[in-house]
């Protein structure tokens, strides 16, 4: 599947992407995420974490101290929808230092903050970080995009299906129409982006897996992943570890769904197959595995005639 070069405008620097796949490495550094939740809340537990992952051969990492897990309730203090579960001060409590520990052993570490706060996104730039990833595509605090811009930093969109309190009520929708969705979504964040000032080329694009999307909704968006290569950005997919991979598995574990820890080889499996959709990053908590997964997607991509 195509795959264009493109330039990724960060903070202080320029990444090329759709050459070869780079690989983020997740740090969460929270007492409640699905996939880790708790092994790496300590600072010197999460930089020793990192460090490792930046040493098995991740391009970069993303560090998060909130978890968007579903159910969880997320927002701002100002949102009349409701208070966030994790205010700013106390995320920046659990991020910063962990952001200082890796920059201080490995200054040329490019990390990006998982955040959609803006006071969060501030203080992160300051300390040195280059990208912000916003699981909401600038919808859950109005200022963050002003900070994006202010700063010149990298700036990860994704598409949010409402929020993580509200995901289990929703309806399963068509492929189609949930392509739709996803494309007109990030299409508003786009123009979000836009009006404040954000540069094009500072953009990756995120469809959001697991992110309001049920259960097969998820295969149905990476079949058809690369149609979103139409909005003229490059694509990052963060597959590892969800959900909607140990529903999969379930014929293997008696009609149950896999465990986060029996869901590596899954997540493997559909990176390389968002690699082939189009994806120039993936986003992953393994790495050394990801990195030879990556390799071989890439070195299939280069036989494709027009995707090099």
């Amino acid at each position: 599947m195509k795959r264009s070069l493109a330039q990724w405008k960060l903070r202080t620097r320029t990444l090329e992407l759709g050459r070869r796949t780079l690989i983020c490495g997740v740090v969460n550094v929270t007492p409640d995420s699905f996939s880790d939740g708790g092994r790496f809340l300590e600072p010197a537990a999460a930089i020793t974490h990192a460090l490792q992952l930046l040493d098995e051969g991740a391009d970069l990492l993303d560090l998060g101290a909130e978890s968007t897990r579903p159910g969880s309730r997320v927002g701002n203090s100002s949102d009349a929808h409701s208070a966030p579960a994790v205010g700013a001060t106390e995320e920046q409590t659990r991020l910063l230092p962990v952001l200082e520990g890796i920059l201080k052993v490995r200054p040329n570490a490019i990390l990006s903050v998982d955040t959609y706060k803006a006071d969060t996104a501030r203080a992160a730039l300051a300390n040195g970080a280059q990208i912000i990833n916003d699981v909401s595509g600038l919808n859950w605090d109005q200022d963050l995009a002003g900070v994006c811009a202010q700063t010149g930093c990298g700036v990860v969109l994704m598409h949010t299906r409402r929020r993580p309190d509200e995901w289990a009520a929703q309806a399963q929708l068509p492929p189609d129409e949930l392509l739709h969705m996803i494309d007109s979504g990030l299409q508003a964040s786009m123009k979000k982006a836009a009006v404040a000032g954000i540069a094009p080329e500072s953009i990756v694009l995120d469809p959001g897996y697991g992110f309001g999307k049920r259960g097969d909704e998820n295969f149905a968006i990476l079949a058809g992943q690369s149609q979103l290569l139409s909005l003229g950005r490059p694509l990052l997919a963060g597959l590892s570890r969800k959900s909607f991979l140990g529903g999969a598995l379930k014929p293997l574990y008696t009609g149950h769904t896999a465990s986060v820890e029996a869901r590596e080889t899954a997540s493997l499996a559909a990176m390389v197959a968002a690699i082939l959709q189009g994806a120039s990053v993936v986003r992953v908590h393994n790495a050394r595995p990801a990195v030879e997964a990556a390799l071989i997607a890439d070195a299939l991509l280069e036989q494709v005639p027009d995707c090099k």
